[in-house]
């Protein structure tokens, strides 16, 4: 007599008509239906028949990430009581580890020689010689891709067996506290020739802390990705992969000097970046291909040179800034940056950005206009302050066809509320912007989308939009995203909404929307 559970397997083999069809599909095509079930369901697979051991000792994908991840014990919901077995686990969480790594030790091993191994992931704490068997045994089996995460309870080094594998073309190695170090110059040198994505996390640079001569073509002939995060005591990097298509650097707090080049070089993410106490920091690029550029919450280098950059379409550009004091070379390195990517077509400008355009000492006339640019993102605290900034970049951007507004609302700075009703004289913002109109005119005669978020009807943004009504000429469309209103100040921002659509308008087709 049959058991439930055989039952359920044979059915699950071979249907209501009896017939095995799922068994007999090729094993390229199974290996693709399996590698969309957790790494434990493949496993179980196994015990179906002959055929299915085979494709599960053959499986060139192997996935532990849907184990228990670093730090989690037991897979108890919140609020339940645990099992025995996971009881004891709570006593001692390294058990679980060790049964872990056992299994992906024992799932290595007994794979089918024959086979080799497509991709292999994990994470795990273990200790330095455990994951430099792992990773052994993979290279061994001629692994393409090897995505690790591990924790050690002291620094180790780079694994040496990944620099001689000819198979390997992606390597992933994120640690957690307390990092890793690279090996001298001389060995990192002589691997990685068949490497095209490389990406390390927590790397411990402060015995080496200038890597001017290991990214570099002859290093690395076919590399297209390269992510580098948290290089601690890294001073200066030098980057010229030619194959290189995508390079991020993040979490490089100690970082003097970058130097990137690149023919091939499409996509540039640099975030959380530089010194911001050095007086001589420094940044070059030089990407003839480069279109998408992301330069976020990075501290403001003394100098800045970025060349041919022709190809650049889309950009996000963000600082870092410890005090309003801008220095005259800081501020010309932030013109020499925003020059350098005059042809874009879409561009943000995060955090203090706004701010650093509005300085006294900021030198206007050293940056070339986005002429071609079509969208425009501002995240800015939108003070009157901020004013002779926020015109500058209207100014400089004649062409605009969408403009959105961010409004970074600090509580600590008082915001005045517009009120018709007090102020029969115009206000000294509305009169700011009357003064522009004028220079204003070509953005005026393009203008045809703008979006205001966290909009609070405060003086400066109400008299912003009255001013772009009154002026725009092709203003088609102004949607206001309110921001955080206490349930008191609905009627007065009612009656707000209500002078603003009594606004004069110099395009009959331009809609007010308040979402």
């Amino acid at each position: 007599m049959e058991t439930r559970s055989a039952k359920r397997k044979k059915y699950w083999l071979e249907g209501e008509n009896g017939i095995d069809r799922i068994s007999d599909l090729p094993d390229v095509v199974l290996h693709q239906i399996l590698f969309h079930l957790p790494i434990k369901s493949i496993a179980q697979t196994s015990v179906l028949s002959k055929r299915w051991r085979s494709l599960w000792i053959s499986f060139p994908d192997l996935d532990f990430t849907s184990i228990n991840p670093i730090g989690v014990t037991s897979t108890n919901a919140p609020n339940t009581k645990p099992s025995i077995k996971n009881k004891r686990l709570l006593l001692c969480p390294h058990s679980f580890s060790v049964k872990r790594l056992d299994f992906i030790s024992q799932v290595l091993a007994l794979r089918d020689k024959q086979s080799d191994l497509r991709i292999l992931r994990f994470r795990a704490p273990l200790s330095f010689s455990r994951l430099n068997g792992l990773i052994r045994l993979a290279v061994r089996q001629n692994v393409q891709e090897l995505d690790v995460e591990v924790a050690t309870d002291d620094y180790f080094n780079f694994p040496r067996s990944v620099l001689t594998s000819e198979s390997l073309r992606v390597f992933k190695l994120r640690s957690r506290y307390p990092g890793f170090r690279l090996l001298p110059p001389s060995v990192m040198k002589g691997g990685f020739q068949s490497l095209h994505t490389l990406s390390l996390s927590l790397v411990i640079l402060y015995d080496q802390p200038t890597l001017s001569d290991l990214f570099t073509d002859s290093s690395f002939p076919r590399l297209k990705k390269l992510n580098l995060d948290a290089c601690f005591g890294l001073k200066q990097l030098k980057v010229s992969c030619l194959a290189l298509e995508e390079f991020t650097l993040e979490n490089c707090f100690q970082l003097h000097g970058l130097d990137v080049s690149g023919a091939k070089l499409k996509t540039l993410q640099v975030a959380s970046c530089f010194d911001a106490y050095c007086d001589k920091s420094w940044v070059k690029i030089n990407a003839p291909s480069l279109r998408v550029m992301v330069w976020e919450y990075n501290a403001i280098t003394e100098n800045s040179s970025l060349e041919n950059l022709v190809s650049a379409h889309e950009a996000s550009i963000g600082f870092f800034v410890l005090n309003e004091d801008f220095s005259v070379t800081k501020l010309r390195s932030v013109s020499n940056l925003l020059s350098a990517l005059s042809r874009l077509h879409t561009l943000t400008l995060e955090g203090q950005c706004v701010e650093v355009l509005s300085s006294r000492n900021y030198i206007a006339n050293l940056m070339h206009p986005f002429d071609q640019l079509q969208s425009l993102e501002l995240q800015t605290g939108f003070n009157k302050h901020n004013l002779p900034g926020l015109a500058y970049l209207f100014k400089c951007s004649p062409s605009l066809h969408t403009l959105i507004l961010k409004i970074l609302n600090d509580y600590k700075i008082e915001r005045r509320k517009w009120n018709k009703d007090l102020w029969d004289m115009p206000s000294s913002e509305e009169q700011f912007w009357e003064s522009q109109s004028q220079a204003l005119k070509p953005l005026l005669n393009n203008l045809s989308v703008v979006k205001i978020h966290g909009f609070l009807e405060c003086e400066n943004e109400v008299s912003l939009a009255k001013f772009l009504l009154k002026h725009g000429k092709a203003l088609q469309e102004m949607t206001f995203f309110s921001g955080h209103c206490n349930y008191r100040d609905s009627l007065r921002r009612q009656k707000i909404r209500s002078q603003m659509m009594g606004f004069s308008r110099a395009s009959s087709n331009a809609k007010i929307e308040f979402l």
